[in-house]
């Protein structure tokens, strides 16, 4: 089929409706988890519960045997001297030695049901778990899927006009994925990564100081322990929602933008990030939210590690008619006339800005900051 042939409008209908299908298949799949993480939650409880009672059973039982053997005794010692003994006696040794063989056989009997629900119990939570593992791979497997469906190819239609172009966009995207690799790549292994070496050598040294130096000086160890896990904690959180904030979806741009925004505040403490918002507050549709959010996020991101801004301030104005964004800081500039490559961050801010027929426009100066200008109209 030519390349003219193609209605984009139909292919962007076939995609909105699988991403709406995906989406949903991964809230029941992320549901079906959590539903099975419960259950196994209760069930560890309960199998617990049991064996501490079969702990108890077998310790009355090995009671009641002795008692039992007792009794037998008894028994015989009554059955011998028959005529020693009255009537009474004689018959409270019959009627104590046939009660605890009563509760000996009663102990028997509970913890063999108690054995055969423990044994369920078992069998069941190792099919809980792998029910588990196979929801968390679908969920990643699903995951993968939608970040190709959402992402800027939306429009692909337009870009396949011809060969180059088409050759040209496809070796950008993998370009792009590559670099965002490295960078995570980079972030976890000089974050988390060491961090939770670092908390397998502190494990290592609080046992060492427990043993020769006492309950005090490693319960201080432990509390420094938890200050290095919160820290590790803290960046894995920070990656996740760099790469997606999952409020996006539950709360919108507005809400997402606010607390993005002061979480990077708080990470890079040197620098001043000030948001506001003019306009609307209200949800947008999805392909607007996520290109919103990453071309300022990308924008923020150059202010902080490329123009070492102190200071950056982010205005946001929904109307019925349009958005508009700006972003502006107090970094170090750039000439604007002065022609060089892009980076990858921009290419990608201005492939979005073009998916949503907006206009993205830059104003630098050499040492007085820069200012992004994003305009996308809103198409009822």
């Amino acid at each position: 089929m030519k390349i003219e042939q193609i209605n984009t409008k139909s292919i962007d209908e076939i995609r909105e409706e699988m991403i709406d299908t995906v989406t949903c298949s991964k809230s029941d799949i992320f549901r079906i988890g959590e539903q099975c993480r419960t259950d196994y939650e209760n069930m560890t409880n309960e199998l617990k519960s049991i064996k501490q009672m079969m702990v108890k059973l077998n310790e009355e039982g090995q009671q009641l045997e002795n008692q039992v053997l007792e009794a037998r005794v008894m028994l015989s010692e009554v059955s011998m001297n028959f005529k020693k003994y009255s009537e009474g006696e004689v018959r409270d040794a019959y009627e104590k030695a046939h009660q605890l063989q009563m509760d000996l056989s009663i102990n028997w009997q509970y913890k063999k049901q108690l054995l055969e629900k423990r044994d369920d119990l078992e069998r069941r939570l190792i099919g809980l778990d792998e029910t588990i593992d196979r929801a968390d791979q679908l969920i990643s497997q699903i995951s993968v899927v939608m970040n190709y469906l959402t992402s800027d190819l939306k429009q692909v239609g337009k870009a396949l006009e011809n060969a180059k172009a088409k050759q040209d966009f496809g070796l950008k995207i993998i370009e792009a994925q590559e670099e965002e690799r490295k960078r995570l790549s980079r972030e976890i292994h000089d974050g988390p990564a060491q961090m939770l070496a670092n908390v397998i050598m502190r494990s290592d040294l609080i046992e060492r100081v427990y043993r020769e130096k006492g309950v005090e000086e490693a319960f201080s160890e432990i509390t420094s322990f938890k200050i290095m896990v919160r820290s590790a904690l803290y960046e894995v959180r920070r990656i996740i929602y760099d790469l997606r904030p999952m409020a996006l979806d539950d709360l919108g741009l507005v809400p997402t933008l606010r607390k993005y925004l002061q979480t990077i505040e708080e990470y890079h403490n040197h620098s001043k990030i000030e948001f506001v918002n003019i306009g609307l507050e209200r949800r947008l549709p999805t392909k607007y939210e996520v290109a919103l959010f990453r071309m300022i996020q990308e924008s923020v991101q150059n202010a902080l590690k490329h123009a070492n801004a102190c200071e950056i301030k982010v205005r946001l104005e929904i109307t019925n008619a349009a958005i508009t964004v700006l972003v502006k800081d107090n970094g170090s500039g750039f000439d604007t006339t002065q022609k060089k490559p892009e980076s990858f961050g921009i290419i990608g801010m201005r492939e979005r800005v073009d998916l949503l027929d907006g206009e993205l426009t830059f104003d630098s100066k050499i040492g007085k900051g820069t200012a992004v200008l994003i305009q996308v109209p809103l198409n009822n």
